[in-house]
């Protein structure tokens, strides 16, 4: 199986759960709001907060996907990266609110870390390859 193939296989299911994710919040944001970690969510009218995090997630599945699909792999490789802050962010969010840590880093830790595996796996595929110097003839 070649690099490419597990990076495109890692990226495509990355995609899927951040779509998930998204749609989950946006459709049911009181069902998942509880797993990501913070001690206390909105009362009343807060499922709209709830459904900007969703409609963030789907946003950023959708810019991996235009990448995937036209073949901007190096691009795909340095945007997985750069999205690896948001899970970043929400650990930090949920660690500073005093939220449930097991959560922070198993949930929003792992994610973040899953995400710059996939990243730098496609940035290494992607590496220019130089050619050896070609010995001068005499």
């Amino acid at each position: 199986m070649s690099c490419k193939t597990v990076n495109t296989a890692l990226t495509t299911a990355g995609i899927l759960f951040i779509f998930y994710i998204g749609v989950s919040y946006v459709l049911t944001p009181e069902t998942i709001a509880p797993g990501f970690g913070l001690p206390h969510w909105p009362l009343g009218d807060g499922d709209g907060f709830l459904i900007l995090k969703g409609i963030r997630d789907i946003v950023s599945g959708l810019v991996l996907t235009v990448l995937l699909l036209i073949g901007q792999r190096r691009a795909l490789g340095w945007v997985l990266l750069v999205e690896a802050l948001t899970p970043i962010g929400d650990m930090t969010n949920v660690l500073a609110h005093h939220g449930s840590a097991t959560v922070a880093f198993s949930v929003h830790g792992l994610t973040a870390a899953l995400i710059v595996i996939t990243g730098l796996l496609t940035l290494r595929e992607t590496r220019k390859v130089t050619a050896a110097p070609i010995p001068a003839m005499r």
